[in-house]
């Protein structure tokens, strides 16, 4: 088969894999201090259409945001799923959703990096996570799936997961780091229109 040959085919792949979040609405993200950022998400049990449509919402709502995760709390739906487009510290992508996690392992090195919220617009801490995790959940159409994460995207699981059980990465901070984020969301522009 010729290279064009073969480009043509690839290139008629990719347009019958859709782009998570094509069909997607963007959808308003919920800040620091709204009740449904604060309170663990319920079980999803409907696997119809309705989760698809949150799922291209999430991405949507992520991709516009600029973010590398987002659970459905985070747009004000208070069931377990969240979707992710994200590296690891090799620079490998990883693209993909989860409906019903379970963070089932963390371990490896502790390490205290640098770590913001898209509900927090604007602000970060350095906040402390395993560098390996692993979650367990279904896909959209209800498969079973294992997630590994290494380095950046481990912090990324883990933040996911915190979200669906009512906590957001400040929930980890203690003493003066608490402090100072604290102060710096009360001055932050986004908490103005309160």
């Amino acid at each position: 088969m010729e290279g064009a040959d073969r480009q043509d085919l690839t290139l008629a792949a990719m347009r019958q894999t859709p782009i998570p979040g094509t069909h997607g609405r963007v959808r308003p993200l919920t800040l620091h201090g709204d009740p449904v950022l604060h309170a663990p998400c319920a079980e999803v049990t409907d696997f119809g259409p309705e989760l698809a449509r949150l799922v291209e919402d999430l991405f949507a709502s992520m991709y516009a945001a600029r973010g590398v995760g987002l659970a459905a709390n985070q747009i004000g739906e208070p069931l377990r799923v969240f979707v992710y487009d994200c590296p690891d510290d090799e620079d490998v992508r990883h693209l993909g959703h989860v409906v019903n996690p379970r963070l089932v392992e963390t371990d490896g090195v502790v390490i205290r990096g640098p770590e913001g919220c898209l509900s927090l617009p604007g602000l970060e801490a350095g906040t402390e996570r395993y560098d390996h995790a692993v979650v367990e959940g279904f896909t959209v159409t209800g498969d079973p799936i294992t997630v590994h994460g290494t380095g950046f995207f481990a912090r990324c699981l883990q933040h996911e997961c915190d979200h669906l059980e009512g906590r957001v990465y400040a929930d980890h901070l203690t003493g003066w780091r608490h402090r100072k984020l604290m102060r710096q969301v009360a001055r932050a522009s986004w908490r103005r229109g309160e």
